[in-house]
């Protein structure tokens, strides 16, 4: 696991200040500009900023606290080579010297990748601006390749750093680099967007708990945390393919939705992603190994929506095992379970968007 870093303010004048919504900056995900400023909450959401120099600030604040990976000069993989947090106006050092090795390498075009680590209900970002001591460049682009997943904790990483079934959660070990999502996602080289909330589900949350909302209601929100903000489609965004991973939070606490119900609300997700992307656009409909029972609700609104290319599957109970070795804070996978859901999904993915498998590790 990445030690969490709580970076602190610095006042030194750089050379260079854009704000964070500069055309040369590339932004991953749901987000809100407003006079400069981007706005997001919902887990992954990603940036990436290229420079000249050897020094990169970020000014933002956050409604709670909020924790962020951060890769420098390397594309997303399980392990950041920072963790920082955001909770208060601050003015945070992403780069320094120190992170170079030589005066060679502090001359040269740096990339910095900032991902949103923890969930909406974690608080609201806002970064404001970015100051380096050299230059900004224009970043690479959103990928050819693009993914969309919409879940509930497992594609958040809730709890994803821990080794101990046992262990509870806590917002520090939430990690969504290290998810089923994102290995799939780094296997195919492709950008990847996650619509996801711990607890949520199709018709019926975690035990039943809050019961004015459920994920097919907030796939069509800016920020997971706000209903009065519609999300439309912006830029270069649009996936090739949206996974959805929902299900076990309705069949919790050895209880299930009504099969009416279910499929009433499976259907309204399926139409507003439809709604989205277009009406050939591909979805795969995922079911987890919480009961038998939700493959077969998921497999028959399948087959019954009139809708195409939609597909499913499912996570059965051979996937991955319910021991310490595999399971992280409160039963939820961790980064070894994870490999395996990705294991299983990859396939299914290269046969919807004729992407190639190839010999390769999955991580």
């Amino acid at each position: 696991m990445a030690v969490a870093l709580v970076i602190q303010s610095v006042s030194a004048v750089a050379e260079t200040v854009v704000p964070a919504s500069d055309s040369r900056i590339v932004w991953v995900g749901r987000t809100q500009v407003d006079s400069g400023e981007v706005s997001f909450d919902w887990s992954s959401v990603y940036v990436r900023i290229s420079f000249e120099g050897n020094l990169l600030k970020l000014k933002a604040t956050d409604t709670r606290k909020d924790y962020f990976n951060i890769w420098i000069d390397k594309e997303m993989c399980a392990e950041p080579d920072k963790v920082v947090s955001i909770s208060s106006d601050t003015l945070l050092q992403i780069v320094s010297p120190s992170d170079f090795d030589s005066s060679k390498a502090m001359k040269k075009p740096h990339t910095v990748i900032i991902q949103k680590r923890t969930e909406g209900e974690q608080g609201r970002a806002v970064f404001r601006e970015f100051e380096t001591s050299g230059t900004v460049l224009q970043a690479s682009g959103i990928l050819p390749r693009m993914i969309e997943f919409v879940g509930d904790s497992y594609t958040c990483g809730y709890g994803s750093e821990n080794s101990i079934a046992t262990q509870r959660y806590r917002p520090e070990t939430q990690n969504p680099s290290k998810t089923y999502a994102a290995v799939t996602a780094r296997y195919f080289g492709a950008d990847f967007v996650t619509i996801a909330h711990s607890g949520q589900g199709i018709s019926r949350n975690y035990d039943d708990g809050d019961r004015s909302q459920h994920m097919p209601s907030r796939y069509s929100q800016t920020f997971d945390t706000d209903r009065s903000v519609k999300w439309e489609p912006q830029g270069d965004f649009r996936p090739a393919v949206t996974v959805i991973y929902l299900g076990t939070n309705d069949f919790s606490t050895e209880r299930q939705p009504m099969r009416g119900a279910f499929k009433r609300d499976y259907l309204s997700l399926l139409s507003k992603i439809k709604a989205y992307w277009g009406a050939e656009h591909p979805i795969l409909c995922v079911s987890s190994k919480a009961d038998p029972i939700l493959f077969e609700y998921i497999r028959e609104t399948v087959e019954d929506c009139g809708m195409k290319n939609v597909y499913y599957t499912g996570f059965f109970n051979g996937v991955h095992l319910d021991t310490n070795a595999e399971l992280g804070a409160d039963w939820h996978p961790n980064y070894r379970a994870h490999v395996k859901l990705a294991y299983a999904l990859i396939p299914y993915i290269s046969t919807i968007t004729g992407w190639e498998m190839e010999a390769k590790p999955v991580e």
